[in-house]
Formats: structure tokens, C-alpha cells, sequence
């Protein structure tokens, strides 16, 4: 086998590629990946440093890949350390340049370790990414599945737990019947919800695949520019981006807009993989009341119930969603630190954060609105 460092996933061949990522998962396919060099989103102008790990066999068959990226920064992670950071560097020490497996920008759990299903291939891959770190401070694996992480925990890196709002699609047959689990007054407050945001003249659709075309693009990243504006938040993306997305991969892109007077005001964009649908972006151009729900939630939950898709991710963090029929459910991470002395004192740290996590789960599962709350799902994806 040989190990190889790359700068950017041009010179891999994309079907190589995707046959390590036999969930489907579409963040982890190589155009999504790839696009995001080629639009220059990632590199090193970005703090995100391309250093893909790949294992090749001896005729130079990809046999396992690792994403990865050296940071000079923490942003764009959506896993939050930089106290760790601060801590580290008042010991005289730098914890910048780190490493990070995970997909910029985008807190979805997935595999990190691409691998035809061969551990001996993930192992040579860690231990790649552990000695490439030495280097480093740290190397921080982002977001991985269940299985990712059990394995990473049997390595003896040090694991984080998350939270995250999940909707699971549990054979409804439309929105109605997922409504019908609700408390009347839930069902109430979400159905008045959809009559304010689709007042006045708003007209909703859902474009995906070939049906997407550049002006749609064009309307997103405007809208996506407004949200990033009015927050004072940092444009991870950019225009050329969210048009080699639809030219590269548009059977996985799915676009919530809305249309007032003519005029598009509004939207949400989502990527859809076998099993599920994620939503990642959402910009409007004015103040209309619940159209966010509707484009991010509602949308999105009858888009997976009339195709069939189990799951609905609608992006990190928000409490809020739990009203809307979102239930919290874990992410997790996984870390390995250079220093011993520092790692001791993050493992402490984990452990009562752990607990303090499982508290804050159970207490927010009691405000789902369903009239019978559904059992805990820590699912893989």
C-alpha cells in the first residue's frame, strides 16, 4: 500500500473516489469535495488547507481516502473549541495549524475513513493522519458516523458528543398524518405557520436537478449573501460555487423558493442522498413572517414524505426546531491531542460536558409535540 498527501482532489479519479462512499452520503462526494477547491471556498487564502490522505494499492487503485485539511482558524467547523485553542496557547504553545477531517462547512455526519470496508485500510489511514499531525497540535475528526466513531474511541482518541435536530420520517403518509401526532395545540401553531408564510401572493416551489438553472443559482446566493450580511457572519461561499454545485452534482440539489409579485424573495437549499435530505442554506430578502419555517422545515419534511426519504437534517443548531417536529440527537467527534498533559485535561473536560449533554437531550425531549414522544434515535446515517 502507499500513502499519498494531496493539495486538492484534481488528479483523483471521481469514480475511485465515490466507491469509498457507498452510503451516498453527497457532501462526501468527490464534486462537492473537489468543487469547493476549484471555486477556491477552501485553499489556502481560506485557513482551509487541502491535505487529502489516499491509500493506494499496488496497481494504484484507491483503496481508502481520508478528507482533510490543515486550519489556521477554528471557523467553519461548527464543532467549538476555541477555548481549547486560548488553552493551549497560554501554555506557550500553538494550537494553530491543526488538523481537521470533516466537509467544510457542513455539520453532517458521515464516514471520514473511506475505505472498501477493510479495517487494516482505515487503521493505515489513522495512523497517516496521526503522524502527519505530529506536526500540528492536534487532528480533529468532525462529524463522523457511529460506526466512525467507535472505532476512533477503540483508538483512544478522545470523543465529543453534540446535539443536533433530526426529523424522522416514520411512514406517514403526508403531512396531515404527521401532523395528527402532534398535541392540538402544536398542530394548531404549525398549521397557522403555513397560512401566514404562504399569505399575501406567496407563491412556493421546489426546483430540483436540470430543472435548477443559473438564474435560480444566481437568486440563492443572493439570498444566501443576505442572511451571511444581516449577521455579520463570514461568506464561507461563493457565486462560483453554488453554480459548479448544480453543473456537477444536480441530481443531489434540491432548491425551496419563493416567488412574490414575480420576483423570487426567498429560498433554501438542500442536498438530497439516498436515505435523506439536508438542508444547509436559507436567505430572504425582507422580513416575511415564517417563511423561514416553511422553506427550511416544512418543505423539507413533505419533500421526504412524498419521495420516501427516512431523515431530515435542517442544519445545526436551533431549539427552535423541536416545536417543529425536530428531535434532538447526537453528533459526536473525535480528537487527538500532541501534548499528553493537555489531553488529560480535555478528557476531563469531555466527561463532564458528556453529562451535561444527556441532561440537556432528556430535558428537550420533553418539549416535542407530539402527543407520545418517539423513543431516542442516535442513528447512523
Amino acid at each position: 500500500m502507499q500513502i499519498d498527501i494531496l493539495p486538492d482532489l484534481g488528479s483523483v479519479n471521481p469514480q475511485q473516489w465515490d466507491a469509498l462512499n457507498p452510503t451516498g452520503n453527497p457532501f462526501l462526494r468527490h464534486a462537492f469535495l473537489h468543487s469547493l477547491e476549484r471555486s477556491g471556498c477552501v485553499g489556502a487564502d481560506s485557513g482551509w488547507q487541502p491535505c487529502h490522505i489516499l491509500l493506494r494499492d499496488d496497481a494504484g487503485e484507491l483503496r481508502g481516502a481520508m478528507p482533510l485539511y490543515a486550519k489556521s482558524h477554528s471557523y467553519g467547523e461548527y464543532v467549538f473549541d476555541w477555548a481549547w485553542a486560548r488553552a493551549y496557547q497560554g501554555t506557550g504553545q500553538h494550537y494553530y495549524p491543526k488538523l481537521v477531517s470533516a466537509v467544510p462547512f457542513s455539520p453532517v455526519t458521515g464516514p471520514r475513513l473511506l475505505t472498501d470496508g477493510d479495517e487494516a485500510s482505515a487503521r493505515l489511514l489513522l495512523q497517516a493522519a496521526i503522524q502527519l499531525a505530529a506536526d500540528y497540535s492536534s487532528l480533529h475528526v468532525l462529524f463522523p458516523d457511529a460506526p466512525t466513531t467507535d472505532w476512533l474511541a477503540q483508538q483512544d482518541l478522545l470523543i465529543r458528543e453534540g446535539l443536533q435536530y433530526h426529523w424522522n420520517n416514520r411512514e406517514y403518509r403526508d403531512f396531515d398524518d404527521f401532523l395528527s401526532h402532534f398535541a392540538s395545540r402544536k398542530r394548531k401553531q404549525v398549521k397557522r405557520e403555513r397560512r401566514e408564510a404562504q399569505a399575501e401572493g406567496m407563491q412556493i416551489e421546489c426546483l430540483e436537478g436540470a430543472d435548477i438553472q443559473p438564474v435560480h443559482w444566481d437568486a440563492m446566493y443572493r439570498f444566501y449573501r443576505a442572511t451571511i450580511d444581516s449577521k455579520g457572519a463570514i461568506p464561507y461561499l461563493n457565486r462560483r460555487f453554488f453554480h459548479m454545485l448544480g453543473e456537477s452534482m444536480p441530481e443531489s440539489c434540491v432548491l425551496f423558493l419563493a416567488r412574490q409579485d414575480g420576483d423570487y424573495v426567498a429560498g433554501a437549499l438542500n442536498l438530497r442522498g439516498p436515505q435523506g435530505l439536508y438542508g444547509r442554506y436559507w436567505g430572504s430578502l425582507g422580513d416575511f413572517p415564517n417563511l423561514h419555517f416553511e422553506l427550511c422545515y416544512y418543505q423539507g419534511i413533505e419533500y421526504c414524505i412524498s419521495r420516501g426519504l427516512s431523515r431530515f437534517e435542517a442544519g445545526a443548531q436551533g431549539e427552535h426546531k423541536i416545536a417543529r417536529g425536530f428531535l434532538p440527537e447526537k453528533t459526536y467527534s473525535a480528537h487527538w491531542l500532541a501534548h499528553a498533559g493537555f489531553r488529560d485535561a480535555v478528557a476531563d473536560f469531555l466527561t463532564r460536558e458528556r453529562t451535561g449533554m444527556d441532561m440537556l437531550a432528556d430535558d428537550l425531549r420533553t418539549h416535542a409535540p407530539f402527543r407520545q414522544c418517539p423513543p431516542p434515535e442516535f442513528e447512523d446515517q
